[in-house]
């Protein structure tokens, strides 16, 4: 038996990642490990509800930007108040995507990571 634990994008810039992601989406941080040289750091983010976490990594070495391919992988965020979360993304200027047709949206982080927004559904 096998349940989630976390999933995991690599960053540029730590700082700036946990910044988003607090303002974008309100996860906080729940735990971190570094390494003993300075080489990375490991930081989980959670949203205070469920046990799964976004492992942000951070590779002290690695300056270009990542490869994202065709970006056709993402995390799917439930909106409680879909209006708001929209408005606060337009504002913030991070929508990459709109589907009205089905009622989402994507967002995209300081890294070019897809994530993708819908409406809590009854």
């Amino acid at each position: 038996m096998f349940t989630f634990a976390h999933y995991n994008y690599n960053v540029l810039d730590l700082e700036k990642s946990m910044k988003f992601y607090a303002d974008a989406l309100g996860l906080k941080e729940m735990r971190r490990k570094e390494s003993p040289d300075g080489s990375w750091i490991l930081v989980y983010l959670g949203d205070g509800v469920t046990d799964f976490q976004l492992e942000l990594t951070w590779l002290r070495d690695r300056k270009e930007p990542y490869n994202l391919g065709e970006n056709e992988i993402h995390l799917a965020f439930r909106a409680k108040d879909y209006d708001a979360a929209h408005a606060k993304h337009k504002e913030m200027g991070c929508i990459c995507f709109e589907n009205d047709a089905m009622g989402i949206y994507f967002i995209n982080d300081p890294d070019g990571y897809w994530l993708e927004i819908i409406p809590t559904r009854m």
